[in-house]
């Protein structure tokens, strides 16, 4: 059974075996308390109450008025508390302002200095969609408009009202690319792959995309006001 975390010596490994794969074709911020961590790297006591001066867990995924739109709370008690966003040792040994997303683990990682990481639950593409390597947020979008890509019309035809023939799918609460999306672009070219939000909460921590990296709407907004245009990332 694979392990649920990594360890540092673990990540390296296995980015030196997949950083030949290449990638396949979706204001100011108040600090946030380091939670200790064992050894694998898992939350020695992980709890609702985070610190008093950032806000509970239950504030974090509050409900929220944003641009417009009411996201709705986030049932945190029922989701596993490792997908939770949070403060850990930096497992990838990569540059501070590097995002690294670890797929086997379903984790993000944003690199800080220090040797700390904040690390955010994701779900992934399904077997088959799976990609990997080296590339940049070229850009971001509040709110996007979604395209499916011709390639995923063909496969579902009922999506073709959303072409880009035919303007795509508006901004909103049902859009797959919920509150935020920023751009993964190799070499100079768009990937079609995005990292974004998503109001189905229950599949982080799951493979079930068809291909992009999906947060929870409140992570993919604190992740989308830390990180410029140009970050690099890493998946693997």
């Amino acid at each position: 059974m694979m392990q649920n975390t990594i360890s540092r010596r673990g990540f390296l490994t296995a980015l030196t075996a997949t950083a030949a794969v290449g990638l396949a074709g979706c204001a100011a911020i108040p600090d946030m308390p380091v939670i200790q961590v064992d050894d694998n790297g898992q939350p020695l006591s992980p709890q609702a109450d985070v610190d008093p001066a950032f806000g509970s867990y239950d504030a974090m995924y509050a409900a929220r008025e944003d641009d417009g739109y009411q996201l709705p709370a986030i049932p945190i008690k029922r989701m596993n508390k490792r997908y939770l966003r949070q403060i850990v040792q930096d497992p990838t040994g990569e540059q501070p302002g590097t995002i690294v997303v670890d797929t086997s683990n379903k984790f993000l990682y944003l690199v800080r200095e220090g040797g700390q990481a904040i690390r955010y639950g994701v779900g992934i593409g399904r077997e088959g969609f799976a990609w990997s390597g080296r590339a940049v947020i070229q850009w971001k979008r509040h709110w996007p408009t979604w395209t499916p890509p011709d390639e995923m019309v063909a496969r579902q035809p009922e999506l073709v009202q959303y072409s880009a023939r035919n303007g795509g799918m508006q901004p909103g609460l049902t859009n797959p690319l919920g509150a935020r999306a920023l751009y993964i672009f190799q070499n100079g070219q768009d990937t079609l792959y995005r990292l974004h939000g998503s109001p189905e909460w229950w599949s982080i921590g799951k493979a079930v995309s068809s291909g992009c990296v999906r947060l929870i709407n409140q992570d993919i907004i604190d992740l989308y006001d830390r990180v410029p245009n140009k970050t690099p990332i890493l998946v693997m």
